[in-house]
Formats: structure tokens, C-alpha cells, sequence
């Protein structure tokens, strides 16, 4: 793949450890409320534990999503301050779609590479 008449340095996606983690926030919290551990969790049963986003890159994930309008928070027991529960705003719901269908080409690509060279260092796919 070319860009700007250059090689594709990165491999195998553009999109950033960040971008991907942001997005899988939202795409969780567009189902149900989380907080930032079920966030954790959640994320790595569904990625078949081969990768788990770390609380040092959620929770500041969470309070820029919140910052920007794009998620809720509040405490679960306001006195306390322990646990905060998050659900995804009307705002953040536009921006979810919006960043979904701006990466869908890029993780397919990567999808394609990554058979490719399945198939081609370990004839599998």
C-alpha cells in the first residue's frame, strides 16, 4: 500500500494502539455501562485473552472520552468515590460510527496481510 507515492512503513495497520483501544471503549459502552475494570475485562475476553489494554491507558482514555462529551461518568456511591460507571453519550454514539467506518478499511487490510502470511510462511490461513 502507497500513500503520498510512499511505501506503508507501519505494519500491519495505521491504526494506533490508542485509536483501537478508544474505539473498542465505545463500541463496548454503546452496548451497556462499564467501569473501567469491566472495561479491562471485557476487552480481553473478547480479543480470547491474546490482549488486554492496561488501567494506565484506560482510565485516562476514559476521563479524555468524558472530557470530550463523548461518554458519561458517575459514581456508583457518590460518597465513597470508588467505582465509576461510564455509558457512551448521543455525541460519543456519532463518533463511534463515524471512527468505525473511518478504520474499517485499515483493519481489513490488516486482516488480508495477516492471512497472507499465514498462508505464506505456514500454508495455513
Amino acid at each position: 500500500m502507497t500513500y503520498k507515492g510512499e511505501r506503508s512503513r507501519q505494519f500491519p495497520t495505521k491504526i494506533s494502539t490508542t485509536q483501537f483501544t478508544k474505539l473498542f471503549i465505545l463500541h463496548l459502552l454503546n452496548e451497556k455501562s462499564y467501569y473501567g475494570n469491566e472495561i479491562i475485562d471485557e476487552i480481553r475476553s473478547r480479543l480470547k485473552d491474546n490482549w488486554a489494554p492496561s488501567p494506565g491507558m484506560i482510565y485516562p482514555m476514559l476521563r479524555e472520552l468524558e472530557a470530550e462529551g463523548y461518554i458519561y461518568g458517575w459514581w456508583r456511591e457518590p460518597d465513597k468515590r470508588s467505582i465509576r460507571s461510564y455509558r457512551i453519550t448521543d455525541s460519543g454514539i456519532e463518533h463511534y460510527n463515524r471512527i468505525k467506518l473511518l478504520y474499517q478499511s485499515s483493519l481489513r487490510d490488516a486482516l488480508n496481510m495477516l492471512e497472507c502470511i499465514m498462508k505464506e510462511l505456514y500454508k495455513s490461513i
